[in-house]
């Protein structure tokens, strides 16, 4: 019996050769990435990042200048993403209503330990930071939306590896290994296996200066209807202002704000660990 077709794919959806790909979408995919990761670029530094002409350049930048995805700053003669490019991709946020719930609980968390909050998920192997409630202290942590990072020197991804099935952990550790970024990095599978297994223990992780000297990150996941972790919620701060002694108390804020998510998107709490996950 013949498969049908699923709606939405073409029959040649499996074909990546480059017959079958736009390649000027594709270079300006690749335009918008390289403006994504700085805070604006002149058209030649951008062509000289991406290896086109500048000529090719500026026809894309026009083009994608008329929807709005990127900008240009008169004065500096820098462009910079736009506000289109925003719109677009809060269309993401729309596939669940995770971020729209995690709102006001994510404001409470803040307000509660004084401390930047933040949501993320689990994208391609890493953490990708979806939103974040500031603190009003000068000095603070700051994940644009959008950012990714490791998952094993995260507090965000350290709560959902804890607990993800076993099998899922070991592919995502064999796809992006275990980089060192600090003297503080868990870079041994056996010492992360046990960071997590106080993890699931306590209710919450700890990215304890793992990423970056002087940074500490509290943090613990939000679960779907099947008990599957679909998202973390975190505060992060300087280590002087969340030092390890407080990390309970915080953690047991952080827990709740997660459980509340949790509650909120019909999901359920009383999960099974990842170790009685097959």
């Amino acid at each position: 019996m013949t498969q049908p077709r699923l709606r939405g794919r073409p029959r040649a959806f499996h074909d990546k050769t480059e017959q079958n790909t736009v390649r000027a979408l594709d270079r300006a995919m690749g335009l918008l990435a390289a403006l994504s990761e700085t805070k604006g670029l002149t058209l030649s530094e951008l062509a000289a990042l991406t290896d086109q002409s500048p000529a090719t350049v500026y026809r894309v930048l026009i083009t994608l200048q008329g929807h709005d995805i990127v900008e240009l700053e008169d004065e500096a003669q820098r462009w910079h993403v736009g506000p289109g490019a925003f719109r677009i991709g809060s269309g993401f946020l729309r596939r669940t209503n995770v971020a729209e719930r995690s709102r006001a609980a994510m404001q409470a968390l803040m307000r509660a330990t004084g401390e930047t909050a933040n949501l993320g998920v689990e994208d391609r192997d890493e953490v990708l930071f979806l939103t974040q409630v500031e603190t009003h202290e000068a000095i603070r942590a700051f994940f644009p939306p959008g950012t990714r990072g490791p998952m094993h020197t995260s507090g965000i991804g350290k709560a959902l590896l804890a607990h993800l099935p076993p099998v899922r952990v070991a592919a995502i550790l064999k796809s992006k290994g275990l980089p060192g970024f600090t003297p503080l990095s868990i870079t041994d599978e056996a010492a992360l296996g046990e960071d997590l297994a106080r993890t699931r223990a306590r209710g919450y992780a700890i990215d304890d200066q793992e990423r970056a000297d002087g940074m500490r990150c509290i943090a613990a996941p939000i679960f779907n209807a099947h008990g599957e972790p679909v998202a973390g919620l975190s505060v992060s701060g300087p280590a002087f202002r969340i030092p390890l002694e407080a990390a309970a108390r915080i953690g047991t804020d952080v827990r709740a704000a997660a459980d509340q998510v949790t509650a909120a998107i019909g999901g359920t709490v009383g999960f099974p660990t990842a170790g009685e996950k097959s």
